[in-house]
C-alpha cells in the first residue's frame, strides 16, 4: 500500500507493479475468469510488454530473455494458451482501466530490468507485431 500511496499517478515505481497488466488483464477476459490465476494472466503480459519495449528499442535483446527466463524460473505461463486472437485481445484492451481519453496506455520496460514507464507514447505497429508474435493467427 505504500508504494501506492507514494505514487498514485503510475510515474515511478508504482509503473513496475503494473507491468504486463494491461496485456494480462485481456488474456483473464478471453479465457474467462478463473481460467487461470491472476498472476499467471498477468506473467504472460510481462512477457508481451517485454517484447513490445525490445521492438521499440527501449530494452536490449538480452533483457527481454532474462525477464522471460525469470517468469519461467517462477514456472509461470510465458506464452498465450491457444485459441486466444489479435482482434479479440485488442479490444478488450482498448476498454482496460488504463485508456484514457480513447488513448491506450501501456508499463513498458526502459533501460534496466525494473525500469518502467506508464506512457501512451509508443509506435502502434510495434504494438500490433506483439500481438501479431503472441496471438492465435486468424
Amino acid at each position: 500500500m505504500q508504494v501506492v500511496a507514494a505514487d498514485e499517478r503510475e510515474a515511478g515505481v508504482r509503473a513496475t507493479l503494473n507491468l504486463g497488466h494491461t496485456f494480462g488483464h485481456a488474456v483473464e477476459t478471453n479465457l474467462g475468469y478463473g481460467e487461470w490465476l491472476h498472476g499467471e494472466a498477468v506473467s504472460v503480459g510481462m512477457c508481451m510488454a517485454a517484447d513490445m519495449s525490445r521492438r521499440l528499442g527501449w530494452i536490449t535483446p538480452e533483457l527481454e530473455k532474462r525477464t522471460i527466463d525469470l517468469l519461467k524460473r517462477a514456472q509461470l505461463p510465458t506464452t498465450l494458451p491457444e485459441g486466444l486472437g489479435k482482434e479479440d485481445f485488442m479490444a478488450t484492451m482498448a476498454v482496460d482501466k488504463k485508456v484514457a481519453n480513447g488513448v491506450l496506455r501501456l508499463i513498458l520496460l526502459t533501460g534496466e530490468l525494473g525500469g518502467c514507464v506508464f506512457t501512451s507514447e509508443f509506435d502502434k505497429e510495434m504494438l500490433d507485431e506483439t500481438l501479431e508474435e503472441y496471438c492465435a493467427k486468424e
